[in-house]
């Protein structure tokens, strides 16, 4: 492990258990604002008229979350089996979680699909990239990421739009 993904860690994991509403809101944004991401992704993709771009949006976050989070992550957690920091530290996170640490796939799913939104809707896209970040900041606080395992997931994440979106070349999405 890495002194400074230590370091970091334990900086923003000392901040848990010190206030219930923050270890509340910590809690929230890394176990409940996924599920409001996937609801904001699907009326995002509704709200398009033409139903060759609600298509084109569903294939093209769909490939991308499949490519990042199903198939790449796997695939390294496979290879490299890391413990989970309450599991190395030896504490109890403030939610439960039992897979491998790296990466985080709460961060390869919600940057991903955050990429994808971005290149349809820069607007939209900043909110949701803003909105991953706090979801995966939020995991490193209730102690189930390091940081190192986050930036794995957004790095995937972008590997994994850089390949779908130079696969998936025609410009359905043009109004």
């Amino acid at each position: 492990m890495l002194f400074m993904d230590l370091i970091i860690f334990r900086a923003i994991h000392s901040l848990a258990n010190q206030l219930d509403i923050l270890d509340w809101f910590a809690i929230f944004l890394a176990k409940y604002l996924p599920y409001i991401l996937v609801l904001v992704l699907i009326i995002f993709i509704l709200r398009e008229k033409s139903w060759k771009n609600k298509l084109f949006l569903v294939a093209f976050t769909g490939l991308v979350a499949v490519l990042s989070r199903g198939l790449l992550t796997e695939i390294i957690r496979f290879i490299y089996d890391r413990p989970r920091p309450f599991e190395m530290l030896g504490f109890t996170p403030l939610i439960p979680n039992g897979d491998p640490s790296f990466p985080s796939g709460h961060a390869a799913l919600f940057f991903a699909l955050a990429l994808a939104v971005f290149k349809f809707d820069r607007v939209w896209g900043k909110w949701f990239l803003a909105a991953a970040f706090l979801v995966s900041l939020a995991r490193i606080f209730v102690g189930v990421h390091y940081p190192s395992d986050v930036l794995g997931g957004f790095a995937i994440a972008l590997v994994s739009f850089s390949v779908i979106e130079r696969l998936i070349k025609k410009p359905l999405w043009e109004k």
